[in-house]
């Protein structure tokens, strides 16, 4: 049980901005990237900006899941994740409000700056904006509203969404300017080592979440079912990454991501063995850097593939 403990207002901010979170918002870009460069198209600008909008946008999620909880008093004492912020009473509704109106704002100037530096032709400032739009009401509504979509067990779909096809896709679209399936595989396997992150987190939570009426997809699979599919996941991530290589890569780099595979597989393994969920709390660490880790190796494998020199 995780008792509320006095805090600083510093420390508040902090612990809802979750700044640990943000390597894996990142890592999804620099997969992109990686694959702009494999084509010969990188472009250091957009990536820079990217990184910043998409940083920005997990800030945002952050911020308002922890409105959203605490609006709702979703997240109490004898949750075994920590409380936050706004749950300790040390950060007020309207301070949250202000905070969130504020990212917005920084979300909006910096996604505009992205779309002016990457976008050619019309079409894509339109569609990227209406992306964008989509993004920020997304990262909002996951808690906050009458109807929050992560209530629902729809959280996963839309991790899978923002942070595999739309982050990755996205940014080697504007790089590229161009469309091709390959490019779907690595951003699958990212938004799925994103969605295991959440799951894991949601494993965590299960039994508090099924009492407070907060139905994540492990609460509707159940203990059992939840742990196989986070296994899942790890898998799946690790099959899509082998599968781009063996189609369109071919190159012996492109396996350095099979490093992190021994971690995935432990992880995987432990997550089926413990059915405590006290024993899952030290999971989502875990998770998050054997995630980080495949995204970052895979980027890496790619970019060595290209290096002449190295072939």
């Amino acid at each position: 049980m995780t008792e509320p403990q006095p805090i600083s207002r510093t420390r508040a901010w902090l612990e809802s901005l979750r700044p640990r979170t943000l390597p894996l918002a990142f890592a999804s870009i620099v997969v992109g990237a990686s694959l702009a460069w494999w084509q010969g198209v990188f472009d250091p600008a957009v990536t820079l900006l990217a990184l910043l909008t998409a940083g920005l946008l997990q800030i945002l999620s952050n911020l308002a899941n922890d409105y959203g909880d605490a609006e709702k008093g979703s997240d109490k004492p004898d949750r075994i994740g920590p409380l936050r912020g706004m749950q300790k009473g040390v950060i007020t509704q309207q301070q949250m409000k202000v905070a969130l109106i504020i990212t917005v704002v920084l979300i909006c100037l910096s996604g505009l700056a992205l779309v002016s530096v990457a976008c050619h032709s019309l079409a894509d400032v339109l569609g990227f904006l209406l992306l964008g739009l989509l993004s920020i009401i997304a990262a909002i509504t996951y808690t906050v509203g009458t109807r929050p979509y992560g209530y629902m067990g729809l959280g996963d779909i839309s991790v899978l969404i923002f942070f595999g096809w739309l982050s990755v896709v996205g940014s080697w679209y504007l790089q590229s300017h161009s469309l091709t399936f390959s490019v779907f595989l690595p951003a699958t396997a990212s938004g799925l080592l994103a969605t295991a992150v959440l799951n894991i987190n949601n494993l965590r939570d299960i039994d508090s979440d099924r009492e407070n009426g907060k139905n994540t997809l492990a609460v509707r699979l159940g203990p059992v079912l939840a742990r196989r599919y986070h296994a899942g996941l790890l898998m799946g991530a690790l099959l899509c990454l082998a599968l781009f290589n063996l189609l369109w890569l071919h190159s012996l780099w492109g396996w350095l991501f099979v490093l992190a595979a021994p971690l995935l597989i432990r992880q995987a393994r432990y997550v089926i063995r413990e059915r405590d969920p006290v024993a899952i709390r030290p999971m989502l660490e875990r998770t998050v850097k054997g995630a980080l880790l495949t995204n970052l190796l895979f980027a890496l494998g790619v970019i060595l593939s290209q290096v002449p020199a190295l072939h």
